[in-house]
């Protein structure tokens, strides 16, 4: 298992994911991560009464590989890898 990536404070960030749902948006950022993507979500509020919406940024160098791991799993053809 490779460290999780942090992201740069400096990184232009691209809006990949918007969601009411925050079990919706921590699946996506837990999707992105394990590819080696690293991820900021913004929005989700804390406390017992978790409320929307998330949305998942990441660095902009990733956005195209992000919206490509996103679209393949949106669709079901989603293969698994070997971790």
């Amino acid at each position: 298992m490779s460290p999780r990536k942090s992201i740069d404070p400096a990184a232009d960030l691209v809006l990949v994911f918007s969601t009411t749902s925050i079990p919706e948006g921590l699946l996506v950022k837990g999707l992105l991560e394990s590819e080696g993507i690293p991820v900021q979500v913004k929005g989700e509020s804390e406390g017992p009464y978790r409320m929307g919406p998330v949305d998942v940024w990441v660095p902009a160098a990733f956005e195209v590989q992000a919206r490509l791991i996103l679209e393949e799993a949106a669709s079901g053809n989603a293969e698994p890898t070997d971790s």
